[in-house]
């Protein structure tokens, strides 16, 4: 059974840093495109930064420049770096691994970061 596991998340004052981790306990976590996604109470679940298979990344317009996303195949994780936070970016933020045009698409428990002071 797939399992996404995050940590990292917590509570930062503005321009601060977070760094969340994705484990996950996938055969062969190299087929997989990885994904962080966030929902802050009363939005949708939106798309923050993804990286495929191959590593292309993209993110959101409102995180570029300070978010990074990356993985390690070697350790079956995937990062979030999150540098100058704001408190827009208060939300709970879900790791996510899919395989493009199958049924292997597959959500963490999400982590709470909430940026206020």
């Amino acid at each position: 059974q797939v399992q996404l596991v995050e940590s990292g998340g917590g509570l930062v004052q503005p321009g601060g840093s977070l760094r969340l981790s994705c484990a996950a306990s996938v055969r062969i976590f190299s087929i997989y495109d990885m994904g962080w996604y966030r929902q802050a109470p009363g939005n949708q679940r939106e798309l923050v930064a993804r990286i495929s298979r191959g590593g292309t990344t993209n993110y959101k317009d409102s995180v570029k420049g300070r978010f990074t996303i990356s993985r390690d195949n070697a350790k079956n994780a995937v990062y979030l770096q999150m540098n100058s936070l704001k408190p827009e970016d208060t939300a709970v933020y879900y790791c996510n691994a899919q395989v493009d045009n199958s049924p292997y698409d597959y959500w963490g428990q999400g982590t709470q970061v909430t940026v206020s002071s």
